[in-house]
């Protein structure tokens, strides 16, 4: 799909999910007043054609409905619902791994993120019915800004407004009584040389699990996105001053609906094993290693 630089520049500056969304109402996601929010008068110069495709990508209607039909529910029954609703199947390996709730540990669980979306939503139901929603996502993605997802959420945006504080939020959440759920690529995977797989990961788990000793639970989650998706994505790292591929994250979503995923769970390592002999940035990639033999 060709898109004009004048519209792609406005696509960079549309949010589908806002982030100060907080009530659910028949139509939450509302694309006509996003746009005037952000573009004022000037909204009423993007081509109709453009506003409706944009609706459809954002399936606009459908999460509407989703919303509005769980807005009662939050956090774990939320995801839940989410399993259900996007007709996810679910065969996990390494159950066992998981640590039981009542040992008085905190841990950092980490994945890859092959999807951007159902990953997150599955691995969040299938850890917070295990704690018993104590766990927190720390994670840079569209679904941080669902309503559902509010109380389980850190709300990090990296690259905004609250990027000055990202080191005290990621403190906040690791001093806090919940295990953290992470994904340390930061991004949804891409596909390069052929090959379908994370983008180096943040150091960022290594440390703080050393610093406020939780072991790490590596977690491997199967799946890819549409060919289209890898193309643009690779598309926008490359020529695109943002991540343009991110919009079409919920598009993607919908396109992996009534499908079966795999979820290895492996055994929990010792945070004492980050030590000196390597840098954080060196056992970040050495987590990594072991999620993709899992």
């Amino acid at each position: 799909m060709l898109i004009i630089e004048r519209n792609v520049l406005f696509l960079h500056h549309v949010s589908v999910f806002e982030e100060k969304m907080a009530i659910v109402t028949e139509k939450t996601i509302d694309i006509d007043q996003i746009l005037k929010s952000k573009m004022g008068s000037k909204a009423k110069y993007i081509p109709r054609p453009l506003v409706g495709w944009l609706k459809r990508i954002a399936h606009q209607d459908d999460v509407n409905a989703f919303l509005w039909e769980n807005r009662d529910k939050s956090g774990v029954e939320w995801l839940e619902e989410c399993v259900k609703y996007l007709d996810m199947t679910l065969e996990i390996e390494g159950k066992e791994n998981l640590p039981d709730p009542q040992d008085g540990k905190l841990y950092t669980f980490v994945s890859n993120h092959p999807l951007g979306g159902e990953d997150g939503v599955a691995l969040g139901a299938i850890i917070g019915r295990h704690y018993d929603g104590r766990f927190r996502y720390l994670v840079n993605d569209l679904l941080m800004n669902l309503p559902g997802l509010a109380p389980v959420c850190i709300p990090i945006n990296k690259t905004g407004g609250q990027s000055r504080n990202f080191p005290a939020m990621v403190k906040a959440g690791f001093e806090s009584d919940n295990h953290m759920l992470m994904f340390p690529a930061g991004l949804c995977s891409r596909k390069q040389n052929g090959v379908i797989c994370d983008i180096p990961w943040s150091k960022t788990f290594i440390s703080k699990s050393v610093e406020y000793q939780r072991d790490v639970v590596p977690i491997h989650f199967s799946g890819q996105n549409s060919k289209f998706f890898y193309r643009l994505a690779n598309f926008s790292d490359k020529c695109l001053p943002f991540n343009l591929a991110m919009l079409f994250l919920v598009d993607e979503m919908y396109k992996n609906v009534h499908k079966t995923f795999q979820i290895s769970i492996g055994k929990p390592i010792p945070w004492q094993t980050f030590d000196k002999s390597k840098t954080p940035m060196e056992w970040a990639q050495f987590v990594k290693d072991q999620v993709y033999k899992l």
